[in-house]
């Protein structure tokens, strides 16, 4: 299920997106980038609509997924219910 962004307090929203941050241990080439500015380009990604929050009841979790992976995540989510 997509989570929309506006429904979800922004210190909420944060503490997500750094946590995902964080789980993905995003590589960003030679230059380090800061958790604060790899935690908002997470969020202009979502407020734009690239990527997108979702909770999957099955697991009980929220992720953070490209837009193009919505339907293998919903087909996930049919075949293990």
């Amino acid at each position: 299920m997509i989570i929309p962004i506006a429904d979800v307090e922004l210190e909420t929203l944060l503490n997500i997106i750094e946590s995902f941050v964080l789980r993905e241990g995003t590589e960003y080439g030679s230059v380090d980038v800061s958790l604060s500015d790899k935690v908002q380009q997470v969020h202009n990604q979502l407020k734009s609509g690239e990527v997108l929050l979702v909770y999957s009841e099955l697991h009980e979790t929220v992720n953070i997924i490209p837009k193009q992976q919505l339907g293998e995540f919903e087909a996930s989510e049919a075949k293990e219910s």
